[in-house]
């Protein structure tokens, strides 16, 4: 059983300027079957933006996605972990401020993200969530 984050985060997760539109950011979701990407500004953190964030800022405002760039649509105030974090520990952290996702950094570079479904994997072996994230991704 792991104990660090290194252990079971997703390495060299995908990056994009704040500048980057909506619709591209989506389509590489898509692509490459994600449901959260990093915003990287000047090589450092600024935001996390995810496939419910592009819906709930961008889509359901009504107002088209044309022009809208993902530093609008990305959440800054974010938790962040090191990759010696222990599981255990980060797992409570997740729980206690109630998020899915977390990115991974050293050195005030980002080096990962880690999500709910890593770390079911990880230490709950037979729950649904665990089955789902590592199950194929649908076609």
């Amino acid at each position: 059983m792991a104990q660090q984050i290194r252990d079971i985060m997703t390495a060299d997760p995908v990056e994009v300027a704040p500048h980057v539109p909506v619709v591209d950011v989506a389509q590489r979701m898509r692509d490459e079957d994600i449901g959260a990407v990093l915003v990287i500004e000047d090589g450092y953190l600024r935001g996390l933006v995810t496939d419910r964030d592009l819906v709930v800022r961008v889509l359901a405002e009504g107002d088209g996605v044309g022009g809208r760039t993902v530093g609008e649509a990305c959440s800054e105030d974010l938790l962040t972990v090191a990759p010696d974090d222990d599981v255990s520990r980060v797992i409570t952290l997740a729980r206690h401020r109630a998020v899915r996702r977390l990115p991974v950094v050293e050195n005030n570079q980002p080096v990962g993200i880690v999500s709910l479904g890593d770390l079911a994997v990880e230490r709950d072996t037979d729950s649904a969530l665990a089955d789902i994230s590592a199950a194929d991704p649908n076609e």
